[in-house]
């Protein structure tokens, strides 16, 4: 007799959604704030009514969006693969400087001597633009070199670094030393980046005034969807198998070898795609603001930016744009209300963050989410 076997229904296997209802809800929420609810409070709310958004709030909101952009990409290098980068910074303003360069040549002849060049190479008397400006008045080709000069430079530094297995805090050393040794370079004037001065005075991007109130908030929406398009993509890279190959790496990346994985390929790819958003992030950054020069190279400017993704908590995306919102909105303020004081409360919250909130803002609200009530 042959035992007849029951049907069995096959097991599904679990897949990591991008995100649940309620993220979702959120995403387009944040999407209609910044394209509908943003723009009518400050284009159309008179500006003698509580609800208006001022000026000064759009381009405020605008940059700690740029810099939410460069923790995000932080949490991706550090949080999900365990790289600690102290040079973020650079990248950023490589970034902003090929938007400037744009920009510097949308002047035109309306600078101070009149001149078809910048006014710093006049007063330098060059005849001629550099090699580095060649396609400089083409928007098309400064935005791929907004996203290949940052990604060249990732990609060439970190073959060789995590080829040669550098790691822990030598890495973050060198990230520095890189970020420092590019700041003193854009400092000389035979660069042809403007000195210690950078590039500032813009006066139209794609031949439209650039300080208009429809073109400030043109890239407000612009910098708010950059944000909201980048955390999706981070959601569906960390959920892939690239990004628990990734989380692997940063657990454990000897058993990860032994399992057939070349890490070397996974950290590599990952570098890059931080250094890319973070050069994105500068290019919409500089119109903004209105100014770049080195000092967005300093190697203060990439510890904040690993501040801000501490703060938040590493390893969960939404935590370091919060952290960014956090700490930037908090400097706003105490510039204002008590500026000698910003420095040591910026220092006192790392310390608070990593001795008692080792998870940062985001680990506390989980935290008290799941105590019972």
């Amino acid at each position: 007799m042959s035992a007849v076997m029951p049907d069995v229904a096959p097991v599904a296997v679990p897949s990591r959604s991008l995100l649940t209802g309620k993220s979702w809800s959120a995403v387009f929420g944040a999407i209609v704030i910044v394209t509908v609810l943003a723009p009518v409070l400050n284009l159309l709310v008179p500006a003698g009514n509580p609800l208006h958004l001022s000026d000064y709030a759009v381009q405020l909101i605008g940059k700690i969006m740029c810099y939410a952009i460069c923790a995000l990409a932080m949490d991706l290098i550090w949080g999900y693969t365990g790289i600690l980068s102290l040079g973020h910074g650079v990248f950023f303003a490589l970034g902003g400087y090929m938007m400037g360069m744009y920009l510097m040549r949308q002047i035109g002849s309306d600078g101070q001597y009149r001149m078809p060049m910048p006014d710093f190479m006049v007063f330098l008397n060059w005849k001629e633009f550099p090699w580095a400006w060649a396609v400089s008045d083409s928007f098309i080709a400064q935005m791929l070199l907004v996203v290949l000069v940052p990604g060249l430079l990732a990609f060439v530094f970190g073959f060789f670094a995590f080829r040669s297995r550098i790691k822990g805090v030598y890495f973050s050393i060198i990230t520095q030393a890189m970020t420092f040794a590019t700041m003193l370079l854009f400092f000389r004037n035979e660069t042809g980046f403007g000195g210690n001065n950078g590039f500032t005075d813009f006066k139209r991007i794609l031949d439209m005034p650039i300080a208009t109130p429809s073109m400030r908030m043109t890239l407000f929406v612009l910098t708010g969807l950059t944000l909201i398009g980048f955390f999706l993509f981070a959601r569906w890279l960390v959920t892939s198998k690239f990004g628990r190959v990734l989380q692997a790496i940063r657990d454990a990346e000897t058993r990860v070898m032994f399992t057939g994985y070349d890490p070397l390929k996974y950290k590599l790819t990952i570098w890059v795609i931080s250094a890319v958003m973070c050069g994105v992030a500068g290019a919409l950054y500089v119109p903004q603001v209105g100014i770049i020069n080195p000092g967005e190279m300093s190697p203060a400017a990439s510890i904040e930016i690993a501040i801000w993704t501490a703060v938040g908590g590493r390893g969960t995306l939404i935590g370091p744009i919060v952290g960014a919102f956090f700490v930037n909105g908090a400097k706003s303020w105490f510039t204002q209300a008590f500026p000698e004081f910003w420095l040591y409360f910026l220092g006192a919250l790392f310390i608070a963050v990593t001795l008692f909130l080792p998870n940062g803002i985001i680990g506390l609200l989980r935290r008290k989410k799941n105590e019972p009530s």
